[in-house]
C-alpha cells in the first residue's frame, strides 16, 4: 500500500497529523488509528518512513442531526456567539454543556455580560470544528430553564464536567444560570469531501433560511458557470441548476455570468 511504488499519479489524499511513530513496523498501527474514521475516509497507505497515513478522500457522506451533537460532544469545547446591546458581536468558548436529545443545555453565571445578552434577546450561534475539516455551526434561541428544573440541569452539568468544581466551589455554584435551545438550525459543512458537503437540519420549530446562490430561468446555457466553479457543483440544464450541497457559496458564478442569470438568495 506504499503510494510512491504507484505509478499514475496518487489520488486526491490528505494527510493525517503525523504520528508518533519510530519503526517502519508499526505501520500497521497508523492505519488502525486513521480507519477508525472510516465512515468519512478510505485508508490508502501510510508513507515510507511510517510517520503520516495518507486517506483518499470520498466523494460523499450522509450527514443527520444526532451525528452533528455527537460530533459537537466530541469536540468539547464551542465557540458561542451573541450580540451585544449596541450590536456587536460577542464570542466565548463554553464547554459546560449537555446534551439532552436534541436539546441543547448549557451555563453561565448570572452576573456575566454573555447572561444579559441571552436574558435581552436569547439569539446564539454556536460554532464547532472537527479534526476532519467539518464546521458544525448551530443557530437558535436560547431561553432560560423553569427555575424548578434549574438545580438538576446545572448538577449534572457539574458531574460531567468535574472541573467546575474548582470554578464555582460548595454553595457559589448558585450564582449559574441554566439556558436551553430546544428551536435551532444545524449547518453541516465538511472540507474534506470532493466536492464538499453542505447540509441543512432544523430542530423544532427552527426554519432554515436560503443561502447562497441561485441561476434564474434567464440562464443562456453558456456553460461559464460551469466553467469557473472550483467544485464542479453546477449540472446543465435549462436553466443550469447549483447542486446546493456541494456549493461553497464562494461567488464566482454569480460574478462571471454574463447576463446576470444568477442571483443571491
Amino acid at each position: 500500500l506504499n503510494p510512491r511504488k504507484k505509478k499514475s499519479p496518487r489520488p486526491v489524499a490528505v494527510p493525517v497529523v503525523p504520528l508518533s511513530l519510530r519503526k517502519r513496523k508499526n505501520r500497521v498501527l497508523a492505519v488502525a488509528l486513521v480507519v477508525r474514521n472510516k465512515a468519512r475516509y478510505q485508508t490508502k497507505g501510510v508513507s515510507s518512513d511510517g510517520r503520516s497515513a495518507f486517506l483518499h478522500i470520498r466523494n460523499s457522506i450522509s450527514m443527520d442531526i444526532q451525528t452533528c451533537l455527537n460530533k459537537l460532544g466530541y469536540v468539547g469545547v464551542l465557540n458561542f456567539a451573541t450580540v451585544d446591546k449596541d450590536g456587536a458581536p460577542q464570542v466565548r468558548n463554553i464547554s459546560a454543556i449537555h446534551y439532552e436529545g436534541t436539546d441543547i443545555y448549557f451555563l453561565t453565571a448570572r452576573g456575566k455580560s454573555f447572561c444579559r445578552q441571552l436574558i435581552d434577546n436569547g439569539q446564539v450561534q454556536i460554532l464547532g470544528y472537527t479534526r476532519y475539516k467539518e464546521t458544525i455551526r448551530v443557530s437558535g434561541k436560547a431561553v432560560q430553564v423553569p427555575k424548578a428544573e434549574q438545580v438538576k440541569w446545572r448538577d449534572l452539568i457539574y458531574e460531567e464536567q468535574p472541573y467546575l468544581e474548582n470554578v464555582y466551589p460548595g454553595e457559589t455554584k448558585n450564582i449559574d444560570t441554566m439556558f436551553v435551545i430546544k428551536d435551532y438550525t444545524i449547518e453541516y459543512f465538511c472540507l474534506s469531501t470532493r466536492p464538499i458537503t453542505r447540509e441543512y437540519f432544523t430542530v423544532g420549530n427552527a426554519v432554515v433560511k436560503p443561502k447562497g446562490y441561485q441561476i434564474t430561468d434567464a440562464c443562456i446555457g453558456c456553460g461559464t458557470c460551469q466553467k469557473v466553479c472550483p467544485q464542479n457543483a453546477i449540472d446543465a440544464g435549462e436553466p443550469f441548476i447549483i447542486r446546493q450541497n456541494n456549493c461553497l457559496q464562494c461567488g464566482n458564478c454569480f460574478e462571471h455570468c454574463p447576463v446576470e442569470a444568477i442571483i443571491r438568495r
